[in-house]
Parts: C-alpha cells; sequence; structure tokens
C-alpha cells in the first residue's frame, strides 16, 4: 500500500511564519528535478527506473488542488513537471505557464490510450503541440460506509442533500469535483454547455449538501481517516479512499451505479515553461511514471487507471475486474467528465463554492 504523507500538524509558534498550503511542504530528494504534486504521488513504487537511473528519487513538493497550484506557480513558484488535471490544463496553458513536450523523447507516447488522446484540447492543440501526458485516471465516486448506510437510501446522488445524513456526509475541497456531483445530481452530464439556469440549480444543491457536510476532505489521507474513524458515513471521493479503507478492515464501499453515474477524471504531467531542473531527468521521469509495469501499482494500490493502454492490458484481469476497469464502456456510459470548463465559468465556480462553504 501507498505511503502516504500525513497532514502536519502546525504549533501555534509556528502559524504566524509558516503558510497553511501544502505547497510549502517538499520531500527533497534529486535536487535536479523538482517535481509539484499531490501528496501521496512521491510514491517510490510509480517510478521506480527514475531510481535506477538517477539514483534517488526527485525532489516533491506538494498542493492542495489546482486553483492553488496554478496561483502558487502563477505567483512564481518554480518547479519542472507539475501534475495538473483534464479541468485544468487549458487553464495553465493560456496563463503561459508551460513548454510544448517532446514526445520523441517519451518512451510509449504511442502506448497511451487513443480516447484519452483524443480529448479535446487536453494532450495536445490542434497545432500538433503536446502539452500534457495524461496518466492516472480514476472516478470521483458515492462511497459509504456499508455498516451504517443502507444502499437502498443511496441509490441517488440526491442522498447528499437528504437531511438524514445531516452531519454525516463529506465531500473534497474541490471546486471541480463539488460541481461534477451537483452537475450530475440535476441531471448534467457536459457540464461544458452548463446555462445560468443549470449553474443556480446546480449551486442550490451544493448548498443543500453543505447542510449535511460534517467536514470537507482535503486529500485522500484527509478522507480515509474521516471514514476511517467514524466520523463521516456518505463521502464524494476517489478511488483510492476505498482501497487504502478495505485495506485497513474498515467496511467502505464505493457506489458507481448510481442513479446518475460517476465522474471521470485524467491527471497527468506538464513541463513548466520556466524549469530550472535537469530537462533529461524531466523526460526520465515521464518515462518512469509511463513504464507499462507501473499500471499494476496505480491499478492495485490505488484504484485508479493507467493512461496507458500497454500497461492497463497488462494488469491482471480479475484486478481489472475488483477496480472496475474490465468494462470501461460500461461506466462511460454514465458520467461525467471532468473536461475543461469555460474560464468565466469556472470562476464562478470558484467564487460560488467559496461563498456555499461560508454558509451563504
Amino acid at each position: 500500500m501507498k505511503n502516504m504523507i500525513r497532514r502536519l500538524t502546525l504549533t501555534l509558534a509556528l502559524a504566524g511564519t509558516l503558510a497553511a498550503s501544502v505547497a510549502a511542504l517538499a520531500v527533497a530528494a534529486d535536487k535536479d528535478l523538482i517535481v509539484f504534486d499531490w501528496s501521496g504521488y512521491e510514491d517510490p513504487g510509480f517510478h521506480p527506473k527514475y531510481v535506477e537511473k538517477n539514483g534517488d528519487s526527485p525532489t516533491f513538493t506538494f498542493f492542495g488542488d489546482e486553483d492553488e497550484a496554478f496561483e502558487k506557480a502563477r505567483s512564481g513558484f518554480k518547479a519542472d513537471l507539475g501534475h495538473p488535471c483534464s479541468q485544468s490544463v487549458v487553464k495553465w496553458r493560456e496563463a503561459g505557464l508551460l513548454q510544448p513536450l517532446d514526445t520523441s523523447k517519451i518512451t510509449g507516447w504511442g502506448d497511451l490510450n487513443p480516447g484519452i488522446l483524443a480529448m479535446k484540447d487536453l494532450a495536445t492543440t490542434a497545432d500538433g503541440k503536446a502539452w500534457f501526458m495524461p496518466w492516472d485516471w480514476g472516478n470521483t465516486q458515492l462511497t459509504y460506509n456499508s455498516d451504517k448506510v443502507d444502499e437502498k437510501d443511496i441509490h441517488s446522488l440526491k442522498a447528499f442533500a437528504d437531511p438524514k445524513f445531516e452531519g454525516r456526509v463529506s465531500i473534497g475541497d474541490n471546486v471541480d469535483d463539488a460541481y461534477a456531483l451537483a452537475s450530475l445530481a440535476i441531471g448534467l452530464k457536459d457540464w461544458t454547455k452548463m446555462t445560468d439556469d443549470q449553474f443556480k440549480q446546480a449551486s442550490d444543491f451544493l448548498r443543500q449538501v453543505h447542510k449535511n457536510v460534517r467536514a470537507y476532505w482535503t486529500d485522500s489521507t484527509d478522507i480515509v481517516q474521516q471514514l476511517g474513524g467514524g466520523e463521516v458515513d456518505l463521502a464524494w471521493a476517489w478511488n483510492d479512499a476505498t482501497v487504502q479503507s478495505v485495506a485497513a478492515g474498515v467496511p467502505i464501499k464505493a457506489k458507481k451505479d448510481t442513479d446518475e453515474g460517476i465522474s471521470t477524471w485524467v491527471c497527468g504531467y506538464v513541463l513548466f515553461k520556466d524549469a530550472p531542473g535537469n530537462t533529461d531527468r524531466a523526460y526520465d521521469y515521464l518515462n518512469a511514471i509511463n513504464d507499462p509495469e507501473v499500471a499494476k501499482v496505480l491499478v492495485t494500490d490505488w484504484g485508479y487507471g493507467q493512461a496507458n493502454a500497454k500497461g492497463m492490458a497488462g494488469v491482471d484481469q480479475a484486478v481489472l475486474k475488483e477496480k472496475g476497469y474490465d468494462d470501461v464502456q460500461k461506466f462511460i456510459d454514465k458520467t461525467l467528465f471532468q473536461a475543461p470548463v469555460p474560464s468565466d465559468l469556472k470562476q464562478r465556480m470558484i467564487e460560488e463554492f467559496e461563498k456555499i462553504k461560508a454558509g451563504y
């Protein structure tokens, strides 16, 4: 099981001098490569060939969500590689933060899932330039304690707003996942076409959910602790929350077959425009994580899929079935893809979600 970085408890003496941002924290190793990432992805199981070639893991520095990462990068923070997801890539690129990838240096680029590569304005732009190497993909899904929640009560995502779950709910402190939940709940599968009326419906739904929220989780460690400690019984969470909880002996299940379905996201790596480190090592890292053998770690230990189709084909079929990746078409049929939304809509979502969390 992956070795997750536990959130640090800051003492009162340090509170005035240290930023609360997770991005301020780092795991230092190979100083010639800095990876700006989500906590947990420093797992050496993801990049053994990088260590084999360069003698150590890269230096990792962490962010809590992509909007935080965007603001930090735009304000001058320097790193070589970043790990945004599908809904943020366009924003990062249009802000001038990225440089194109040289796909001739990425072993297995041709093995990447054609369906993911075909997503508009994600991996490549119309001029043929590549900006993003898709790597991990998965779901945000209804997740629950099967000892405390009757499955008959959660056939619909509207359960998150049901008064019977007051004080028992957690959703991510993440605007994209929140509005993905709300979009599905109001019957919208393509949020890139969200109207003003649908935005209001989605926001009103999140206000109802807020009444039931005991805590907003910030990362996988956080929600796993909430579920495992009995703090919450119903969550809108990523695949690995279930995988970790089950491994710890906690009766947590994921329900992908709600009336409205699930949300699917694709994340991956970008090369920053002013990358300060060794570019060759950046490509060493991309090649290491794109190695087909890494798919076995990603699927088995995290419950995520690897964008490398060759890697997924090498995972034991029983494991793929257990994790829900044996019939990709089955869940594509009822899913909201977190594709990039228009920048003005994204800004409205950000501003409205902050109001909702504050009780307005």
